[in-house]
């Protein structure tokens, strides 16, 4: 997602660099083009406007500090417009003071509900709570069973009654909470293919009766200008608490990030960035504005890092270097801890310079690195901690066992012994330099 943007932005910054004084002019044709970005990212044309008019107004109307350029300036207050638009700050649930806390999901169909109700429930219970989801969209087919499915892969119970109205489902449901020492209630409701008075009537009713503490819109950041109609039409009857964007890690242009809290006044609480159930994200208007603008996010890539290493494995496998033992059972290990932060292009897309021509000319392979455990998984244990034994006929064994060619695991084996020979070094404290197997 950003991709585009982001590239047009950083084209019009590169271009105001080459100012040593920025005219007027120049702020005028610079805002020109981040108003053409951002109407191609699908941003609300009404925001747009205000946006490059709060911008043109702070670049010209302020002094160029002596420690840095106009573009540095004007990309700052970019940045600080970009922030603004988007919430200043993380907007976090609102819990109740006294449990249970409800929380009713609405939205249209398709823009994954049902799946975004189970990693709201998976990121909860990571946060050390205890949710319950209710399966009361009874309409749809399927759909109870797809959110019980959900629930049994991440551990949390599902509650529904065959027969039961939604409106009786999270009454019963919000009890059944209390007794159960459950203290989030996470209520799975209908949505539609269009909004229709029927779906609005019933959401209004369990808004009535139950009361939820957060009523909060799930809506697809592919639909664009569309995910912001439908924020307004559900705000204004249900008035939300929060908007959480799906399928940000598609090609989503950001339009519906940029304009929904300035349209509908309601923030973005979280973001779904993958299929998986761990895919989601608190929503924090600074870093993905540094996104945006190819500064990359560092505090979430160092989040994901914390959340993925085990401390313990970690402090073992640093005490295996200092002593030269790294072996491919070590490599595995990280590599598995690795893929465990999310896709590989969504790391690199966090890293400062994201934009840049370098960063974006890396081939992100996912397959190598399956490959590359296939290979190591093929290996008996001997073969791991020292592969020095494995000789052709081995090479062979273990390229027929893990699908791959003999040509790929020389190259795993050409690759370790370079890495092993560098965290020698390392260790020794002569350095060295190097991409170990072959993510150059």
């Amino acid at each position: 997602m950003f991709g585009n943007l982001t590239s047009r932005l950083e084209e019009t910054f590169r271009r105001l660099r080459g100012r040593g004084k920025l005219t007027e002019a120049d702020i005028d044709l610079a805002m020109r083009e981040v108003r053409l970005a951002l109407l191609e990212a699908d941003v609300n044309y009404r925001v747009v406007k205000d946006f490059t008019a709060k911008v043109k107004e702070r670049a010209k109307g302020q002094e160029v500090l002596s420690s840095i350029t106009p573009a540095q300036l004007v990309i700052k207050i970019v940045y600080d417009e970009l922030v603004e638009l988007m919430g200043q700050k993380e907007s976090k649930l609102n819990f109740a003071p006294t449990p249970p806390t409800v929380v009713m999901l609405c939205g249209l169909q398709g823009a994954g509900k049902t799946t975004t109700a189970a990693k709201l429930a998976t990121l909860l219970r990571k946060q050390g709570r205890k949710p319950l989801l209710v399966a009361a969209d009874i309409y749809r087919p399927a759909a109870v069973k797809q959110l019980e499915v959900l629930g049994k892969q991440i551990s949390v119970p599902v509650f529904h009654i065959p027969g039961a109205s939604p409106v009786e489902l999270a009454q019963a449901a919000r009890e059944n909470a209390k007794t159960q020492g459950q203290d989030v209630v996470l209520i799975d409701t209908a949505g539609r293919l269009q909004i229709d008075q029927t779906m609005m009537q019933e959401l209004a009713a369990i808004d009535q009766l139950v009361s939820p503490d957060e009523i909060l819109l799930v809506v697809d950041a592919m639909t664009g200008q569309e995910a912001v109609e439908v924020a307004k039409t559900f705000n204004d009857r249900l008035s939300l608490d929060g908007v959480i964007l799906t399928k940000l890690d598609g090609d989503a242009r950001g339009g519906a990030a940029l304009s929904i809290r300035s349209v509908v006044g309601a923030p973005i609480k979280f973001a779904a960035t993958g299929e998986k159930l761990d895919a989601l994200e608190t929503f924090h208007p600074d870093r993905m504005a540094s996104r945006i603008l190819g500064m990359g996010d560092v505090v979430t890539l160092v989040e994901k890092a914390q959340q993925a290493v085990d401390l313990e494995k970690a402090k073992e496998m640093e005490s295996r270097l200092r002593k030269a033992q790294f072996t491919l059972d070590d490599f595995l290990t990280q590599l598995e801890q690795m893929k465990k932060m999310g896709p590989l292009d969504q790391l690199l897309g966090m890293l400062p310079g994201a934009g840049s021509k370098a960063l974006k000319n890396i081939q992100v392979d996912e397959k190598h690195l399956d490959r590359i455990e296939a290979i190591i998984n093929s290996m008996t244990r001997k073969e791991r901690v020292n592969p020095n034994l494995i000789d052709g006929s081995r090479r062979r064994r273990i390229a027929t066992g893990s699908g791959t060619r003999v040509q790929d695991v020389n190259r795993l084996l050409k690759d370790f012994e370079q890495t092993r020979k560098l965290l020698k070094q390392f260790t020794t404290g002569r350095g060295g330099k190097g991409f170990p197997f072959g993510l150059q």
